[in-house]
C-alpha cells in the first residue's frame, strides 16, 4: 500500500510540475505581483515528493518485499537504523531523494525572496522546473523505486555491508543538500542574467544559498572521509577515487563563486566569472550524478550499472549545459564601466589569482578522472590514475597558491600595498628554518618538500596571527582560513610521519622489530543480529613503555554474505594508532595491518572550522 501511494504521489507531482509551469508563465507575462497560488502549488508539489519518499521508507521499515527496491536493498535482520537508511542507499532511492531536495530548495527559494523582483522569483522557478521535470521523467522511466515484484519474496537480498556505517547513512543527504543546493544557484544565475538583474544586491541574495550548499557539501564531504577512513580499513582519509573527485569538483567551482560573490557584492565586476562558476558547479553536480549512475566508473561508492540511465542522464546534461550557454552567451550584458580596472595589488586582484589556482586544480582533477574513461573508449585500454598523478601536477602550484593565500586577505579593496612587512618577513623566515627542521631527517625530496612546508607553514601563522588578533573584526574568514591552514599543515604532517607495519601472525604469536612488538593474544566470537563477529585482541608494545590493546574485528554478515574488516583506532591529539586484520585464506594466519597516523583528529577539527566560517558568516548579523 505504501509502495503504490509512493507512486501515485510521484505521478502526481509531475503533472503539478506542467500545471506550475503553465501558472508561472501566465504570471509572467500578465501581472505585476507575484501569484501566491504559484507557491501553494509549489508546496503541494514538495508535499507530494515528501509523500512518495515517506513511502518508500515506510516500505523498507515494513520488509515490503513486493517492493523491488526493498527486495535489492533489505533484509529482516538488518537493525531499523540501516532499514531507513537503505531508503537513500540505492540507486532509485537516492535519485527520489535528488527530487526531494530540488523541490525543497526552490520552495524555500520563493519563501525567502519575497523582497526580490517577481519576474527574476517567476524565471528562476521555470528553469528549477526544467530540471524537476527532468529528474521526474528519469525516475518514473528508467529508476522507479516503486516497481512491483510477484510472488512476492519471503526474504531480500540485503544491504551492501560497508554501506551500513553511521557516517555513511547521514552522508548521502548532508552531500546532497550540498549538490542539488547547487541547482537552485544555476537557476537564479540563469534568471538574474535574462533579466540583467545581476548586481550588488543580488549578489548579497544569492550569497545566502551559495553558503548553505557549499556548507553542506563541506559537511558531506568530511563524512564521506571519514568514513573511508575507518571502515574501509585502508587508513586513508582520501584515495583520489573517481567518486571522491566528483564531489570535490564541485567543491572547488563552488568555494572559487564564494569568493567572486564577495567581489560582486563590493563592485559589479567580475559578472561573468559569477554566471560561469554557477552554471560550472551545478553541471559538475549533474556530471557526478551520470558518471556515478551510468556505470561507467567502479567505485564501492557507485550504485549502478545501467547503460540507459547513464544516456538518458547524458542527454539532459547536454539540454541544461546548450541551455546554459545560449543564455550567457545571448543575454549577458557587460556593461561599458564593467571592466578589470582595479590595481593590481588589491584584495580583487588577489581573489582573481585564486580563481586562476582554483581552476587549474579543477581542470587536473577533471582529466583525471574522465581521461581513463575516454582512453578505455578509443583503445579498450583500461588504466587507473592514482596519488601520483595528482601529486605531481598539483603541488608545484599549490606552493605559490599558499603564499598568496597568506598574503591576499590582508590586501584592502580597490587599491592596497604590503602592509606589515616586517612581520610577514619574520614568519617567513621561521617558517623556512622550521621547514628544514622537518624535512632534513625524512626521506623525501628535500628541496620540493622544504618549500611545500614552508607555504603551508607560512600560512598557519599568518592565518594564526589574524585569527588570534583581529579574529573577531572578520571572524568567519579568518576562522575558515586558519582552518584551511590547518588542514594543509595536517595533511601534509601525516603523510610524512605516518608509518606502517603488515604482519601475519597465528594466534599467539608475536612480531618484534626495534620500535614496536605486535603481539596476537586471542580471538572472541560474537553473534549479532544481521552478522557473526570475530574480534582480535592485540597487544602493541613499543620502546617508550606503551602498552595498549587493540581489538579488530571482522564480520561475517548473514544477508549479502560478504565478510568485512572493522579497523580499532585509538585516537589521541596527536596520532591515531589504526589495526586490521583479516584471515589468511586456506592458513590459520591473520594478516595483520598496524598503522600510526599522526594529526588525523587535527584534519577532521580543521575542516568544521572551514564550516564554522561559513555559518558565522551566515548568522553574523545575529550574533
Amino acid at each position: 500500500m505504501a509502495s503504490l501511494i509512493g507512486f501515485y504521489s510521484l505521478v502526481f507531482g509531475l503533472c503539478l510540475s506542467f500545471i506550475v509551469v503553465l501558472f508561472s508563465i501566465k504570471n509572467f507575462r500578465n501581472s505585476l505581483v507575484f501569484d501566491k497560488k504559484i507557491l501553494s502549488l509549489t508546496f503541494l508539489q514538495l508535499f507530494f515528493v515528501i509523500t512518495s519518499f515517506l513511502g518508500l521508507i515506510i516500505s523498507f521499515i515494513n520488509s515490503d518485499f513486493s517492493n523491488e527496491t526493498v527486495f535489492n536493498h533489505s533484509h529482516t535482520t538488518k537493525p531499523l537504523f540501516y532499514k531507513i537508511s537503505g531508503t537513500w542507499g540505492n540507486h532509485e532511492g537516492s535519485l527520489l531523494l535528488w527530487l526531494l531536495v530540488l523541490n525543497l530548495f526552490i520552495f524555500l527559494f520563493l519563501l525567502k525572496s519575497k523582497e526580490q523582483d517577481k519576474n527574476y522569483r517567476i524565471l528562476t522557478l521555470l528553469f528549477q522546473q526544467v530540471i524537476i521535470i527532468g529528474f521526474f521523467i528519469f525516475i518514473i522511466k528508467t529508476s522507479n523505486p516503486f516497481n512491483y515484484i510477484f510472488p512476492v519474496p519471503t526474504e531480500g537480498l540485503g544491504l551492501n555491508p560497508i554501506l551500513q556505517d553511521p557516517a555513511l547513512a547521514i552522508h548521502p543527504p548532508i552531500l546532497y543538500l550540498g549538490y542539488v543546493g547547487s541547482s537552485v544557484i544555476f537557476s537564479a544565475t540563469l534568471a538574474a542574467t535574462c533579466l540583467n538583474y545581476i548586481s550588488k544586491n543580488w549578489a548579497k541574495h544569492i550569497k545566502t544559498w551559495v553558503l548553505w550548499s557549499w556548507i553542506f557539501l563541506t559537511l558531506g564531504i568530511l563524512l564521506g572521509s571519514i568514513w573511508a577512513y575507518y571502515e574501509l580499513g585502508w587508513g586513508g582519509f582520501w584515495f583520489w577515487d573517481p567518486v571522491e573527485n566528483v564531489s570535490l569538483m564541485p567543491w572547488i567551482a563552488l568555494t572559487t563563486l564564494l569568493h567572486c560573490i564577495l567581489i560582486l557584492e563590493k563592485r559589479k565586476i567580475l559578472t561573468s566569472w559569477v554566471i560561469i562558476l554557477s552554471i560550472s558547479t551545478f553541471t559538475l553536480s549533474m556530471c557526478g550524478t551520470f558518471l556515478v549512475r551510468s556505470g561507467i566508473l567502479n567505485s564501492v561508492h557507485t550504485f549502478a550499472n545501467d547503460p540507459e540511465r547513464g544516456l538518458y542522464i547524458l542527454i539532459f546534461l547536454f539540454c541544461l549545459i546548450f541551455l546554459s550557454l545560449f543564455i550567457f552567451f545571448f543575454y549577458h550584458k557587460t556593461e561599458d564601466n564593467q571592466k578589470y580596472d582595479f590595481f593590481w595589488l588589491s584584495k580583487e586582484s588577489s581573489i582573481l589569482v585564486n580563481n586562476w589556482f582554483m581552476m587549474y586544480f579543477l581542470v587536473v582533477i577533471l582529466i583525471g578522472t574522465i581521461y581513463p574513461i575516454f582512453l578505455e573508449v578509443i583503445n579498450s585500454e583500461k588504466i587507473s590514475v592514482g596519488p601520483p598523478f595528482y601529486i605531481k601536477l598539483i603541488i608545484p602550484f599549490l606552493i605559490p597558491f599558499l603564499f598568496a593565500m597568506a598574503i591576499g586577505p590582508k590586501l584592502k579593496w580597490i587599491k592596497s600595498d604590503i602592509q606589515n612587512k616586517i612581520n610577514l618577513s619574520i614568519f617567513f623566515i621561521i617558517s623556512f628554518f622550521l621547514s628544514i627542521l622537518i624535512i632534513k631527517n625524512l626521506k623525501v625530496n628535500f628541496l620540493v618538500n622544504t618549500i611545500l612546508v614552508t607555504s603551508a607553514l607560512y600560512l598557519f601563522l599568518v592565518t594564526s596571527k589574524e585569527f588570534l588578533i583581529k579574529g573577531i573584526n572578520n571572524l568567519a574568514q579568518n576562522l575558515a582560513h586558519f582552518g584551511f591552514s590547518l588542514l594543509i599543515l595536517s595533511i601534509l604532517f601525516n603523510n610524512f610521519f605516518s608509518t606502517e607495519i603488515i604482519t601475519n601472525l597465528k594466534i599467539g604469536e608475536t612480531f618484534k622489530s626495534e620500535k614496536i612488538h605486535i603481539t596476537f593474544e586471542s580471538i572472541e566470537k560474537k553473534e549479532i543480529k544481521n552478522y557473526s563477529s570475530i574480534i582480535g585482541k592485540i597487544n602493541i608494545n613499543d620502546p617508550k613503555g606503551l602498552n595498549q590493546t587493540l581489538e579488530p574485528e571482522l564480520r561475517i554478515y548473514n544477508q549479502p554474505n560478504i565478510v568485512t574488516s572493522e579497523a580499532d583506532i585509538k585516537t589521541n591529539l596527536f596520532s591515531d594508532k589504526f589495526i586490521t586484520m583479516n584471515l589468511v585464506q586456506n592458513q590459520d594466519y591473520f594478516n595483520i595491518r598496524y598503522q600510526i597516523k599522526p594529526f588525523m583528529i587535527w584534519i577532521w577539527l580543521s575542516v568544521l572550522l572551514i564550516c564554522s566560517g561559513g555559518l558565522i558568516s551566515l548568522f553574523r548579523k545575529k550574533i
